[in-house]
């Protein structure tokens, strides 16, 4: 009798532990499943950028890698089916790369594009540089669009340049740094910190592709490290904020930034390195960095009217098409978040014209954003139409076999952009499609 209450009190406790456990697991499951089905469904299993393949053969099942995904706790991005690792949320992957980091068996490979979905990656070696000799790569180009990756290759460009810079050379300049997104911020802090003799030029202003997002964007999701500066500490910030924080490290720091300065072209330099042409003047350099972001020009619509000025292809001030008739074309995030933010402003009646029949690219947040302001009547949503023509006052739309005139005093196409290959081919730069690939 003894023995058999001492077995239960030993047995009881296991029990409850080992029952917990299988609930917990299964109502985690059912979570990972649920989220996969829903992507599916939705058609958003295209990840953005760079993401996880897993190995289902080598994976054991740790949990490693949902633990440390940074995004997690906002996203479902990764989860556990049937004891084995999947990307549950492909289109929440943003690229950290720290799965792969904590894989105890090296199941994860990182990798661009699927096999349904190739992406346009210029070729860059483990040092940055690129198949032409002194041009170097970092940042959203080179597919790292994640503000605290970009900012960590272009500090490990710098130490590349830095390193190849130790040989005598006949140019002007040590370096030309293009773009001042967080890569090239990042790149010029250290070049100041490295005393070299430096330019960098901006064809816009300060933060690159940051500078675009809608305003009070939230963005950074962990801290990084700036040169001079040492480590940023935010989290999570909007958009204002994180450019507000820039500008006074670069007040501070005194690094010299060339805004409104556009690249023409990248030659080689009788003397060796290269002559970096811009709208402005030429600059004779031993090493070129580049870091634009991928979209080079935007879309467009090749639409007659698309020259007049009321067309623009981002928003920089929702506030400025208050008491507006506006017109955004787009399906992605970037248009679906420039509809609602206009519509959030005084008198202005936003519609959102989209070629397809659902928004099969835009977060899930955005669309059930989209659609609670359109219930509401604060936005109209057009899906399977197109811009047919765009005059003063008016847009001409077509909706499957109708078109309709609408009022009109602003447009803005959210459509893309274009990736830059022809200014790379002109340097020399290889381009290659990746399907899933390394």
């Amino acid at each position: 009798m003894g023995s058999t209450i001492q077995i239960l009190l030993y047995a009881v406790p296991v029990m409850l532990i080992f029952g917990w456990y299988a609930r917990s697991h299964t109502s985690k499951e059912l979570t990972s499943l649920t989220a996969l089905k829903t992507a599916t469904e939705d058609g958003l299993i295209e990840p953005p950028t760079l993401h996880p393949e897993i190995d289902h053969k080598l994976c054991i099942g740790c949990t490693n890698c949902v633990a440390a995904c940074p995004e997690q706790g906002a996203h479902q991005v990764l989860g556990m089916i049937r004891k084995k690792a999947h990307l549950v949320g492909p289109t929440n992957c943003i690229g950290h790369g720290a799965c792969k980091e904590v894989c105890p068996v090296n199941a994860i490979t990182l990798v661009f594009g699927t096999s349904r979905r190739g992406i346009d990656i210029p070729r860059v070696n483990p040092d940055f540089q690129t198949n032409v000799p002194g041009v170097f790569i970092a940042g959203e180009l080179g597919g790292m669009g994640l503000i605290k990756n970009a900012i960590e290759q272009g500090r490990q460009a710098m130490q590349s340049i830095v390193t190849l810079l130790q040989s005598p050379h006949q140019n002007a300049l040590d370096l030309v740094i293009i773009g001042a997104g967080p890569a090239g911020l990042c790149a010029t802090l250290a070049s100041a910190e490295a005393k070299l003799k430096y330019a960098t030029v901006e064809q816009e202003e300060l933060g690159g592709t940051v500078a675009h997002f809608p305003r009070r964007k939230l963005v950074m999701t962990q801290p990084a490290v700036l040169p001079i500066v040492g480590k940023m500490t935010f989290t999570e910030v909007q958009k204002e904020e994180l450019i507000d924080y820039w500008r006074e490290v670069e007040k501070k720091t005194g690094i010299l930034i060339n805004y409104s300065e556009s690249v023409e072209a990248v030659e080689p330099a009788p003397n060796g390195g290269f002559v970096v042409r811009t709208s402005k003047r030429n600059y004779n350099t031993r090493t070129v960095l580049l870091a634009i972001g991928r979209r080079g020009s935007p879309r467009k619509l090749g639409v007659p009217g698309e020259e007049m000025s009321k067309v623009v292809y981002r928003v920089i001030d929702p506030a400025q098409h208050r008491n507006q008739h506006v017109l955004v074309v787009g399906g992605g995030d970037s248009a679906l978040e420039a509809a609602t933010t206009i519509a959030e402003e005084p008198g202005t009646t936003v519609t959102l014209s989209y070629r397809s029949d659902a928004f099969s690219r835009a977060k899930p947040k955005n669309r059930q954003r989209v659609g609670e302001m359109a219930a509401a009547g604060r936005l109209r949503v057009l899906f399977s139409s197109n811009v047919k023509m765009i005059r003063d006052g008016a847009v001409e739309i077509a909706i499957e076999d109708s078109v309709q005139e609408i009022r009109n005093d602003a447009v803005v196409v959210s459509a893309g952009g274009i990736l830059p290959s022809a200014f790379l081919k002109t340097i020399g730069i290889h381009v290659e499609t990746k399907w899933g690939s390394e």
